[in-house]
């Protein structure tokens, strides 16, 4: 007789460790859930591949490991299993979290085994995420540091400027020059940030191709299609324009229920808000320097639209135009200025 076997493994991610719950099915029975907790270095993934291989877990299809995404907390394990060829679905915490129902009690053990059988029961829906990209990473990582120094910048220069309203020459100058290393020091961090950044996007073909697909959208800047790169994995998994328009937080969701709830549609707060954000400078762009995108702005302004909705409604148009070069791998092409 032949034994057929298979593993589901759910694993609660924390920033010092990992709970992890196994559950073997041997002919289409499920055996009873196996638990162990490991530090979240590279020892403790050693010590938990070594768990593995002493429950005959296969490191093949026929095994599938689920976790929630952690930002960077999970990267060790994503790491480790990119490697080894072990299927993993890297999940949004709050789509698996609801999918729990009600739920009472909660700590890290109890958490694993919940992911353990929601992978078990959502097998055949789950899709194993991309091996981890080290390149990727490192792209995201920069891409975030020069973020992060930006806001940095603007946090420092910002209310200097503002003091120059109030304050008198000298004190101003003093305020300016204890304060100008600061600001020079940032920049030039930024500067090599861009550098680093743009080695990476030109010396990676498939980075560098859909960079300029990207580019050739009206709107479109350099930071834009690199956040896009980094944020979708440089679209491994193909989003549709639709499900990357509701990722970014642009698609108005529908608010009625019977007769008695009839709300305006709107968008979600739950979204990327780096890239609602820089969705929202290029759609501001457009309106002011597009001639397609400002009689659009302008016409459904005359309509009675809020301008918010207006520029939503640009935002989800370039979302879209995004999706759809990205899958026909071709640069955009401007009907508008062939028709007019």
């Amino acid at each position: 007789m032949t034994v057929t076997a298979k593993f589901f493994i759910g694993i609660d991610v924390s920033k010092p460790h990992f709970d992890v719950a196994l559950m073997a099915v041997v002919n289409h029975v499920k055996q009873e859930i196996k638990t162990a907790r490991f530090d979240n270095t590279a020892p403790g993934i050693k010590l938990f591949d070594k768990w593995l291989k002493s429950h005959r877990v296969i490191f093949s299809d026929e095994s599938l490991v689920l976790m929630e995404n952690t930002g960077i907390y999970h990267r060790l394990l994503w790491a480790f299993c990119s490697k080894r060829n072990l299927p993993i679905h890297i999940g949004n915490a709050a789509h698996i979290k609801w999918s729990f129902g009600i739920a009472r009690g909660k700590n890290d053990k109890i958490d694993s085994i919940r992911l353990c059988n929601y992978a078990f029961k959502e097998a055949d829906e789950l899709r194993a995420t991309a091996a981890l990209d080290p390149e990727l990473m490192l792209l995201k990582d920069l891409v975030s540091a020069r973020t992060k120094l930006l806001k940095q910048k603007s946090g420092i220069s910002v209310p200097v400027k503002e003091l120059g309203n109030v304050n008198g020459k000298e004190h101003q100058k003093l305020i300016e020059k204890a304060l100008k290393n600061a600001i020079d020091g940032i920049a030039k961090s930024i500067k090599n940030l861009e550098d680093q950044i743009k080695k990476i996007i030109n010396g990676n073909h498939d980075f560098k191709r859909n960079y300029k697909l990207l580019i050739s959208i009206p709107g479109i800047g350099h930071v834009t299609a690199v956040y896009l790169i980094g944020c979708t994995g440089n679209f491994a998994g193909q989003p549709s324009g639709k499900e990357l328009a509701c990722y970014a937080g642009v698609a108005p969701f529908e608010q009625t229920s019977g007769i008695s709830i009839k709300g305006k549609p709107r968008v979600h707060r739950m979204a990327n808000k780096e890239l609602k954000r820089l969705l929202h400078m290029c759609a501001l762009s457009l309106i002011q320097h597009n001639q397609e995108f400002k009689t659009y702005y302008n016409r459904k302004k005359d309509e009675g639209k809020h301008s918010m909705s207006v520029i939503n409604a640009v935002r989800n148009k370039i979302a879209l135009r995004i999706a759809a070069v990205i899958k026909n791998q071709e640069s955009y092409k401007n009907n508008f200025n062939i028709a007019a």
